[in-house]
C-alpha cells in the first residue's frame, strides 16, 4: 500500500477551520455532525452533507467505542472540498482501529471485527489516511467537490490509502454493488415508530429489507431471545429460506443479557455485505438495548408493586399458620414453580409449615421430596440455609433454592423456592425473593408476637372475670362482655358475682378509665379489694368509701366506676334489690308486663375524690323482673358522629320483658354491636338480674 499524505488546512479568507474537543460520550457523533454541518453551511458545500455527515458519526463512533478519550475534532473546508481529522489520546497500534482497504488487485481483504465503518470511509471519500500523534492518533479523510483537484500536502505522517484512488475522485468500485451514501445514510436513519405499541417487528424487518437489498440478499432474519424462557424468536424474515448448502452471513447482535441474538443474510459474497450487516445490527442493537432497559424498568416497577402488595398481605394477617399459608400463593406461580416454607424449632429442627406447587398433582410428590432424610436430600439443604443464613442452591429432581427467614436476629425457619419450568431465576428475581423472603419472616414474627400478646390478654382478662356466674334458685345471671380491640387488649370493664355473709348475693359491675395492661391493674385490684371487704361483713358503703381510699392513695389518675347491688329474697317470690351507685350508668329495669325504665341515684365516681356520695336505692323485684346492668361501652356506641345512647339502650330492652337472663343479655349484645360497623372503641359489659321465680 501507498502512503496518502494529509491535505494541508485551509486557513485563509476562504477557508473555514473548527476544532472542538469532545468527551468519549454517546453523544459525541450528534456535536461532531453538528459542527460538520455547520463548517459546510458556511462553506457553500452542501453537496458534500450526506457523505460528510456518514463519515463523521462512523469515525467518531468508531473512536469513542474502542478509544475511549476525549476526541479533538478538527473540520476545514475551502473552496474545492472538506477534510474532517479525528484525534483520539488512546495508546496502543493503529491498526486496532483500522480495518483492510483495498489491495493493488482491487479486492477487499477480510474485515476486522472493529472498524467495519473504515470500509465505508474508503468508499465514500475522495481520500483518507491515518497520521500518528505524540499523544495519540488520528484518522482523517477528505470529500473534495467533483472534478476539484486536491489540496497541496503540508504534513505528513503514516497512513493507509488506496493506489487507486486520486486526489480528484472516489476509488474505484470493488467486487459488488458498491452502496450509495444516501442509501446508507438512510439505513442509519431509520428508526422505529414512537407512537406504535411494539414498534421492534417493525423497525427490524424495514432494517432488513433495506441491508438485503443493498447487498443483494436473498433472504434474511433476526433472531432475538430475550432471556424469558422461550428461546429464540423470529423478530424480522425477508426474502425466501436459504437453500442448503448456501454459506449464510452472521452477525451477532451487540446486546447485553439476557438478551442475545443474530442477523442472519444468505447473500453472495460482497465487499460490503458484512460491513453493512454489521452496521445493520449495530442500529438494530442500539433501539434492542433501549428496549430491555425499558423492559427491565417496567419489570422493576412490577416487581415493586408486587412487593408492597406481599406486603400488605402479609400485613393484614396476624394468625401464624394463615401467614405461612399465605407465603406460598404469592410466590407460585409468579416466582417460581412451587414453594415451601418451613418453620424451626428451639432445637434448629425443621417443620413443614406450607408448600405450594403450581402443578395441584405434583404436591404428593412435592411433600415426599421434602420429607425425605439424608445428606443430599432436601432437608439436608434446608438445615444448611437456616444455620448459615445464606442462600443455598437445591439440587435433584426439585430444582431450585432456600433463603433463611431472619427476622429481627431470629432464625424462623426457611423459604424454598423451585426454579422456574422454562428458565432459571434471573438475578432481579432472586433478589425479589429474598425480599419477600425477609417480609415473611417479619410478619411470621409480628403473627407470634401478636398471638402471645393475645395469649397473654386472654390469660388476664379470664382472671379478672368469674369463669361462670353462680347457679341460684330463683335468681337468674347472665352476662356478655366483648373487649376493646378484639381478643388481644385487656379491657377495664369488669363484672362479678359475690356471695355476702348473710346469704344475699352481690352483684358488681365497673368500668375502669382506660384500657391495657395498666386498666387491668386496677381492675384486678377493685375486684380484689371488694371481695376481701364484703367476706369480711362490711357494709357496702363503707366498701365503697375504703375502696375509694384505696385508689385515692395509689394515684396514677386512674378512677373507677361502680354498680354494687346486694340481691336477697324478699316477701313472699319478690327479690329485693339494695343499689348503690359510685359514678355509674342507672341501670333498666324492665318489668315481666312489660316496659322498661331507669332506676337508682347516681354517685361520685371512685379514684377522684377525697370523700364520695354513694345514695341508696331499694329495688324490688317481682317474678319475671330482671336488673340490666351495662357500662358506657354500649351507651357510647358509635356511628360516626351518633351515639348509640341510653334511650336507644330503653327501646332495645323493653321488648325482652319476661325473657330469660342469657337471652336479655344477649340480645342487647347483639343490638349494640349492629349499631355500627365499626369495631367498638370501648369494652362492652352487660350484666342481667332476673327474678325467675314461677
Amino acid at each position: 500500500m501507498s502512503a496518502e499524505t494529509r491535505p494541508a488546512t485551509a486557513g485563509g479568507p476562504d477557508g473555514h477551520v473548527r476544532r472542538v474537543r469532545l468527551p468519549a460520550d454517546r453523544r459525541t457523533p450528534a456535536a461532531a455532525r453538528a459542527l460538520v454541518r455547520s463548517v459546510l453551511a458556511e462553506a457553500h458545500l452542501d453537496e458534500l452533507l450526506n457523505e460528510a455527515l456518514l463519515l463523521t458519526t462512523e469515525l467518531t463512533t468508531n473512536a469513542v467505542e474502542h478509544a475511549g478519550t476525549e476526541l479533538d475534532i478538527e473540520v476545514v473546508a475551502d473552496g474545492v472540498g472538506l477534510t474532517v481529522t479525528v484525534s483520539d489520546f488512546a495508546s496502543g497500534p493503529v491498526e486496532e482501529l483500522i480495518v483492510g482497504v483495498r489491495n493493488e488487485a482491487s479486492e477487499i481483504t477480510e474485515v476486522a471485527e472493529r472498524g467495519r465503518g473504515l470500509l465505508l470511509v474508503d468508499h465514500f471519500s475522495s481520500r483518507w489516511g491515518t497520521t500518528y500523534l505524540p499523544s495519540g492518533k488520528g484518522v482523517w479523510f477528505r470529500l473534495d467537490r467533483s472534478g476539484a483537484t486536491g489540496a497541496t500536502p503540508s504534513e505528513t505522517g503514516v497512513a493507509r490509502g488506496t493506489p487507486g484512488a486520486t486526489a480528484g475522485g472516489a476509488h474505484e468500485s470493488g467486487s459488488g454493488s458498491a452502496p450509495s451514501a444516501a442509501a446508507v445514510s438512510e439505513l442509519m436513519q431509520i428508526s422505529p415508530d414512537p407512537y406504535a405499541d411494539d414498534p421492534l417487528p417493525d423497525f427490524a424487518a424495514n432494517l432488513l429489507g433495506r441491508v438485503a437489498e443493498m447487498v443483494g440478499a436473498a433472504g434474511g432474519l433476526i433472531r432475538l431471545d430475550r432471556g424469558d424462557g422461550t428461546g429464540p424468536q423470529v423478530l424480522a424474515r425477508y426474502g425466501r429460506q436459504p437453500r442448503a448448502g448456501n454459506e449464510l452471513l452472521h452477525v451477532s447482535l451487540s446486546v447485553h443479557r439476557p438478551y442475545s441474538g443474530e442477523l442472519e443474510l444468505d447473500a453472495a459474497p460482497s465487499a460490503y455485505a458484512r460491513p453493512l450487516a454489521v452496521l445493520a445490527a449495530e442500529r438494530l442493537s442500539l433501539h434492542l438495548e433501549n428496549d430491555r432497559l425499558r423492559r427491565a424498568d417496567v419489570r422493576r416497577q412490577a416487581w415493586l408493586t408486587f412487593l408492597a402488595e406481599a406486603s400488605e398481605l402479609l400485613a393484614q394477617s396476624l394468625d401464624v399458620e394463615l401467614t405461612m399459608a399465605l407465603v406460598p400463593q404469592l410466590v407460585v406461580p409468579r416466582l417460581g414453580q412451587w414453594c415451601a416454607v418451613h418453620t424451626a424449632d428451639e432445637w434448629g429442627r425443621l417443620r413443614l409449615a406450607a408448600a405450594s406447587h403450581a402443578d395441584e398433582s405434583m404436591l404428593p410428590q412435592l411433600h415426599k421430596v421434602l420429607a425425605e432424610t439424608g445428606p443430599d436430600s432436601i432437608q439436608a439443604r434446608l438445615r444448611e440455609a437456616s444455620r448459615s443464613a445464606a442462600q443455598v442452591p437445591l439440587g435433584g429432581p426439585m430444582e431450585g433454592f432456600a433463603v433463611p427467614l431472619i427476622a429481627r436476629g431470629q432464625r424462623l425457619g426457611t423459604l424454598a423456592v423451585g426454579r422456574h419450568q422454562r428458565h432459571r431465576h434471573d438475578p432481579d428475581e432472586v433478589a425479589v425473593l429474598e425480599d419477600v423472603a425477609r417480609r415473611a419472616a417479619l410478619a411470621i414474627e409480628n403473627a407470634r408476637i401478636h398471638a402471645e400478646r393475645r395469649r397473654v390478654a386472654q390469660t388476664l382478662q379470664q382472671s379478672l372475670l368469674p369463669p361462670v356466674l353462680p347457679v341460684v334458685d330463683g335468681i337468674g345471671f347472665a352476662a356478655e362482655y366483648v373487649p376493646t380491640g378484639g381478643d388481644a387488649e385487656v379491657g377495664g370493664d369488669f363484672y362479678d358475682v359475690v356471695p355476702l355473709p348473710d346469704g344475699r348475693w352481690l352483684v358488681v359491675i365497673g368500668d375502669v378509665s382506660g384500657k391495657g395492661v395498666q386498666a387491668a391493674a386496677v381492675t384486678g385490684l377493685v375486684r380484689d379489694v371488694i371481695r376481701v371487704l364484703v367476706g369480711d361483713g362490711k357494709p357496702l358503703p363503707e366498701v365503697l368509701t375504703r375502696l375509694n381510699e384505696t385508689l385515692v392513695e395509689r394515684g396514677g389518675g386512674r378512677y373507677c366506676t361502680l354498680a354494687l347491688a346486694a340481691v336477697g329474697p324478699g316477701d313472699g317470690d319478690r327479690l329485693d334489690v339494695s343499689l348503690h351507685l359510685a359514678g355509674h350508668d342507672r341501670p333498666v329495669l324492665l318489668r315481666s308486663a312489660g316496659g322498661g325504665g331507669f332506676v337508682g341515684t347516681g354517685g361520685t365516681a371512685l379514684g377522684l375524690l377525697d370523700t364520695i356520695a354513694t345514695p341508696t336505692a331499694d329495688v324490688p323485684l317481682a317474678p319475671g323482673d330482671a336488673l340490666v346492668f351495662y357500662t358506657d361501652g354500649v351507651t357510647e356506641r358509635r356511628r360516626g358522629r351518633e351515639l348509640f345512647g341510653t334511650d336507644r339502650l330503653r327501646e332495645a330492652a323493653a321488648p325482652l320483658a319476661g325473657y330469660s337472663a342469657d337471652v336479655i343479655a344477649a340480645r342487647l349484645r347483639t343490638t349494640a354491636l349492629g349499631f355500627s360497623v365499626e369495631a367498638p372503641r370501648d369494652d362492652i359489659a352487660i350484666l342481667v338480674l332476673r327474678n325467675d321465680a314461677t
